[in-house]
């Protein structure tokens, strides 16, 4: 048996060219455009860090408030409904 590509390999190629189709939609309108993704600098992540853990203190105030006071617990129990 001998080593190396065959002509079968090579029509095979050209079938799978031929076969693939034109991109649409997004996918077409986006095919000429590069973009760039660029690291978020150190201010940045100062910022989305303080903000978040900021909401995550705020849950937590309130799941506390929630299940310790009984007149926001109603409150919260009728504004839901």
């Amino acid at each position: 048996m001998v080593k190396g590509f065959s002509d079968n390999d090579l029509k095979n190629e050209a079938e799978i060219k031929e076969s693939k189709k034109e991109k649409k939609g997004l996918a077409a309108f986006l095919k000429g455009k590069k973009f760039t993704y660029t690291l978020p600098g150190k201010k940045q992540i100062n910022i989305f860090g303080s903000l978040v853990i900021g909401l995550n203190i705020i849950l937590v105030l309130l799941v506390i408030l929630y299940l310790k006071n009984q007149a926001f617990h109603d409150f919260v129990f009728n504004v839901g409904r």
